[in-house]
This record gives structure tokens, sequence and C-alpha cells, in this order.
């Protein structure tokens, strides 16, 4: 009859060469996750920062923009109360200019420092000229206007972005009045702007 003889083959060099390169990969995958988790992380810190550092713009008053020489060409954020009667809109070019006269810093109610304001005849003024844009519902007499642009050299500021909020919004209703159903009273504020 025929023998047939088995031996068994050193495999032990063989699977620890497997071993290890199966540890080398399992090394090289984790450090691909760090490197990646890293990015990632740095990525979302970045954009915090900087939709942090666009977003703390604040609101500068009328007075520093004007009488600040610094602000001269810098994209700032300015509010002040628009004088209705220097309103004036250009169909052709879409441009519309106005005055905004500076708000008092202090104030209990917004709809009266806005008339203070438009009414005050030492107040400091700014013109304002918003390009390519439709003229807004409420562009109006003591309208607070919201305005994101630059003061150019000869002291008009030109808006890239106008927000204007209608200053019947900001009268408080009388105790009279029926807030929740204005058909009951007849003496109701018109809030429509």
């Amino acid at each position: 009859m025929a023998q047939a003889a088995w031996e068994k083959a050193d495999v032990g060099a063989a699977a620890q060469g497997a071993q290890a390169r199966l540890l080398a990969s399992k090394r090289g995958g984790r450090w691909k996750f760090l490197v990646g988790g890293l990015l990632i992380l740095g990525a979302v810190a970045y954009l915090i920062v900087s939709g942090t550092a666009l977003g703390s713009r604040f609101f500068i008053t009328v007075d520093e923009v004007v009488n600040d020489p610094a602000y001269v060409g810098e994209t700032v954020r300015v509010s002040g109360a628009v004088l209705g009667d220097t309103i004036t809109y250009d169909t052709e070019t879409l441009t519309i200019e106005f005055t905004v006269a500076n708000i008092p810093e202090n104030y209990d109610n917004l709809a009266e420092a806005l008339h203070i304001a438009v009414t005050d005849p030492n107040v400091t003024l700014m013109r304002v000229r918003v390009e390519n844009t439709a003229m807004p519902d409420l562009l109006q007499n003591e309208a607070n206007a919201i305005l994101t642009g630059r003061l150019d050299e000869n002291g008009v500021f030109l808006a890239n972005e106008a927000l204007f909020k209608c200053p019947s919004r900001f009268e408080e209703a009388g105790v009279d009045q029926s807030i929740g159903r204005p058909e009951l009273n007849s003496s109701v504020i018109d809030n429509a702007g």
C-alpha cells in the first residue's frame, strides 16, 4: 500500500505576518479617521468664527458715521429715522435717495424717538442712496431705516441693504383696545404701515 505522509509546515511566521499587516491596516485606517475628523472639526470651527464675525456687526449711530472719518469707505450698519420730505425715487435708474436723522441712544418708546429725531432741527443728518431697487412700501416719514453699506468721500451713505420698519408698529396699544378682535373696537390704530 502506498503511504501518504503529511507534514505540517511552519505557518507561524506566515500567520504572524498576516496579523501584523492586519494591525497595520487598522492603525492606518484609524489615522485616516483621525485626520479626517480633525479636518472636519477645523472646518466647523472656521465657519463658526467667520459667521459670528460677520453677524456681530452692530448698529452705529448716524452721529458716529458722519463725525468719524475712520468710517469712510468701511462697511457698517447704521440705524436712523427717515425724513419723509427728502425721499426721491428715479424710475429710470431705480435709485432711491433720502435723508436719515440720528436716533437718540436712550429711549423708552421707539415711535416717539423717531418723531423727535425727525423734528429736531439740531440733529445730525446723513444723505442715503440705494441703487438698483424697487421703491419699498415702508419707506415713509419717521420710518426706522436699518442700512448696511459704506460712507463715500462726499458724505453720502451708499447702502447695499436697506430695511425699513413702520413707526406705527412701535406704538403701544391702549388699554381700551381689543387686540384679539379688532372688529369689537372702532378705535383700533391701523398698524398696516
